[in-house]
């Protein structure tokens, strides 16, 4: 019983720090013609509600695609309806067409952060307690500690709460983690169902699809084409195909109708990056891509760095199906995609985190530096909307929870950073390989140290004349170079995964 009182107490607490840091301004607040992401939902709400739902992703005079026009999935669209109708039973001025653009009176902000809370404490919430209960080999108050590290994420929490206050990440990655429960303990269709609900959410979970595929079909494999495993099979495509057709039902009347959801999904004309810590942007400080290479030819070389980037650990992960091999090519498939994919925003960070926050048992350095790295490099977004302080409470009250929690410093050896396996393979070749920990905590020490000067310059020094985005510019630099290092070492755990356990064998 005192177990349930110190989880419950960890979702209150994780439910008062949210609530808390909505509390401050948001995106746009009080800035016309556009207003900022706060205005996008709202008017998704008057949108959904006010128009037939063959208008929704349709330009027209009371649908206008350059002032916030729907760009997520039905189910996005679904949520806004469900939404809608609960603020046209408290105030229909909220969502009154064309009337209630710019709409921002307290109690209106009011009912929308309300429905953010209510959408996390129904989805993501419940999914992050579920999982970590169901950790196995540790101690329940672990599993409590655990808990209160991945709901203090500040990542999520800023941007959710802070940024957009009301984006509904936490709904397509409260479903994605749902999947992942549902997979990782054999109710496999059931986390298929969950994964497709994220994909219609937001179309960004197409960077955690390929895990979920590979490993899917490795256990397909693994129970055999011609028995068990076809018949998986057969069930996991008819899941699939169901649940795509009944969100996307409303959508198939007409075939312009689909080609136009789709292309506001997938707007490929944007370009190949925006402002943010992936290799694109970065490079483009040294050589202007966009201005160079044609369109289609960016499309392309980036296609093809996602695709060789995750290639290794999808191989794997398909031969060799694990819950523990999936967690880490979530991770790894999330952070390629991040890294080279085409049209990426900074927020995009949060997929990779999810992943990140799963394995923060079994790489608690690592995982705490990695989540550490991902708040900052949307530091440029949340300065913007006037969320340092709450940047900084939220920063040290996570980094605090770790450390205390999971004694992250003491984590350090080759076999608690998961590269035993890896060290011993190339001391065979480098006998006086024996320092790769010692320069990890190097890094790290490196790392905190650039990212807080870095955010005391940004704060407190004015930009040259001739480079005022040189503080933004630097930020991405340096969280790229962060990220690429990231990537290489979660390919490590993969690829040299099955020799560890192997190792493991004999030593036992």
């Amino acid at each position: 019983m005192e177990k349930c009182y110190l989880m419950t107490a960890v979702v209150l607490l994780g439910l008062t720090v949210r609530w808390t840091v909505s509390l401050n301004s948001y995106s746009g607040a009080g800035k016309p013609p556009m207003f900022g992401d706060y205005e996008a939902q709202r008017h998704w709400q008057e949108i959904t509600i006010n128009l037939p739902i063959k208008q929704w992703y349709f330009n027209g005079s009371d649908n206008n695609l350059q002032y916030w026009g729907l760009d997520y999935p039905p189910l996005t669209a679904y949520h806004s309806l469900l939404c809608a109708y609960v603020a046209k039973f408290i105030n229909p001025d909220w969502i009154a067409l064309h009337t209630s653009r710019g709409y921002e009176s307290q109690a209106h902000k009011l009912f929308m952060r309300a429905t953010v809370l209510i959408a996390d404490l129904l989805i993501y919430i419940p999914a992050v307690v579920l999982y970590c209960c169901c950790l196995k080999e540790i101690s329940t108050k672990k599993k409590i500690a655990n808990a209160l590290c991945i709901l203090l994420y500040p990542g999520l929490i800023l941007i959710d709460y802070g940024h957009f206050q009301n984006i509904y990440n936490s709904v397509s990655l409260g479903f994605a983690l749902w999947g992942v429960l549902g997979v990782s303990y054999d109710w496999d269709l059931l986390g298929s169902l969950a994964f497709c609900l994220a994909i219609n959410y937001k179309q960004m979970e197409l960077y955690h699809s390929l895990p979920f595929f590979c490993f899917l079909l490795g256990k397909c494999f693994k129970k055999g084409l011609k028995g068990k495993g076809f018949v998986l099979l057969i069930k996991l495509a008819c899941t699939v195909v169901a649940s795509f057709i009944l969100c996307w039902l409303p959508f198939f009347t007409e075939r312009e109708q689909t080609l136009q959801v789709l292309r506001r999904l997938f707007p490929v004309d944007r370009g190949l990056f925006e402002a943010l810590a992936n290799i694109w942007c970065t490079f483009s400080v040294f050589l202007k891509i966009r201005d160079i290479l044609p369109h289609h030819i960016q499309l392309m070389i980036s296609f093809c760095f996602t695709f060789l980037s995750l290639l290794p650990a999808c191989i794997k992960l398909t031969l060799h199906p694990s819950p523990r091999g999936f967690r880490f090519t979530l991770v790894s498939c999330a952070l390629s995609f991040f890294l080279f994919s085409f049209q990426v925003h900074e927020k995009s960070i949060l997929l990779v985190s999810l992943p990140v926050c799963l394995v923060l048992r079994e790489i608690p350095f690592m995982s705490t530096w990695f989540l550490l790295v991902s708040t900052f490099s949307m530091l440029p977004l949340l300065l913007k909307d006037e969320l340092l302080m709450p940047s900084v409470v939220t920063v040290i009250a996570f980094f605090i929870a770790c450390a205390t929690s999971f004694s992250i410093f003491e984590k350090t050896s080759e076999e608690e950073l998961q590269l035993k396996s890896f060290s011993i393979s190339v001391r065979k070749y480098f006998p006086c390989f024996t320092f790769l920990p010692g320069i990890i905590q190097h890094l790290f020490l490196i790392s905190v140290i650039t990212m807080v000067l870095l955010t005391l310059m940004t704060v407190t020094l004015d930009p040259p004349q001739k480079l005022p985005d040189l503080f933004s510019v630097l930020v991405c630099f340096v969280s790229c170079l962060n990220f690429l290092f990231f990537l290489v070492y979660f390919n490590i755990i993969i690829m040299w995964d099955s020799k560890n356990g192997r190792n493991q064998k004999k030593i036992n």
